[in-house]
């Protein structure tokens, strides 16, 4: 198995919001992509890289950003010489390739053809999420199916489905449609999916028929990884592995609480997310 985190945006809503902090308590944050961002001990990418890099089935750990923080993520990885480093070669947030599109970059680029997990470089789960147990959850769907794939799903509350791609799934917990963002009265459901999918090597020619089709989209439906699931759903087997939240540093609200929470509350470090 491969995993590719997708670390290549530009953090434009945080930015405006440490330009805007007026007591200047997090001014030293300016300038540091959301990957690389201090959250309790650590940067926040290096709690997943700690995690993949005991497990024997990870092969490859790839992580997708751009020619803007390129080097800022060179100096981090001193310390990790089995990650490797992938730039987009974009500068700006507008001239961004999208999520999706950087997915498809990493395939092409190391002929990807195994099982591929997907990270999205800002966001963290609660104690109760294990890597262990994900990845055999998916072991065992995909000894059913080839083309099956897993995502992960958490409990959202009303006013927060604008917010999310929203999960709608059968009572074998199989996806049937991903909504994105929807209105509350738009759907019953209130299962939110976090950018974190185990994708099978049988489906990864979707990454770039989908890319193909979208090829005249605006960038936003190439750059919000939920588009490539819900047009997934309609095409392979999608199922769902329930977990209680996640942390997803957007701003420096969500940043704040992120940060506090593990200082607070993350004492096991060696066996966090593993």
């Amino acid at each position: 198995m491969k995993v590719i985190i997708l670390a290549a945006g530009y953090g434009t809503r945080l930015f405006k919001d440490l330009k805007n902090d007026r007591n200047e308590q997090f001014k030293h944050l300016i300038g540091v992509p959301k990957p690389l961002l201090p959250i309790g001990e650590r940067p926040l990418i290096s709690y997943w890289v700690e995690a993949l890099k005991v497990r024997d089935d990870i092969s490859d750990i790839f992580v997708v950003t751009n020619n803007h923080y390129h080097h800022k993520f060179k100096e981090w990885a001193q310390k990790y010489p089995f990650v490797t480093l992938i730039n987009d070669g974009t500068s700006s947030n507008e001239e961004r390739l999208g999520a999706v599109s950087c997915l498809q970059l990493a395939i092409d680029k190391f002929q990807i053809n195994d099982h591929v997990l997907v990270i999205g470089g800002d966001t963290l789960f609660y104690e109760d999420f294990h890597l262990h147990n994900v990845i055999g959850q998916f072991e065992t769907i995909v000894k059913d199916n080839n083309y099956a794939n897993l995502v992960l799903s958490y409990p959202c509350k009303d006013e927060e489905t604008r917010k999310y791609g929203i999960l709608e799934t059968d009572e074998n917990h199989k996806v049937t449609a991903l909504r994105e963002k929807p209105s509350p009265t738009d759907t019953a459901s209130r299962q939110a999916c976090p950018c974190f999918y185990v994708l099978s090597k049988d489906s990864l020619t979707c990454v770039q028929t989908f890319l193909d089709e979208k090829k005249n989209a605006p960038i936003e439906e190439k750059d919000a990884p939920g588009h490539l699931l819900s047009w997934l759903v309609g095409r392979n087997p999608v199922h769902v592995y329930p977990v209680s939240g996640r942390f997803d540093v957007g701003n420096l609200e969500s940043y704040i609480t992120c940060h506090k929470y593990f200082q607070q509350n993350i004492r096991n470090i060696p066996t966090y997310l593993q």
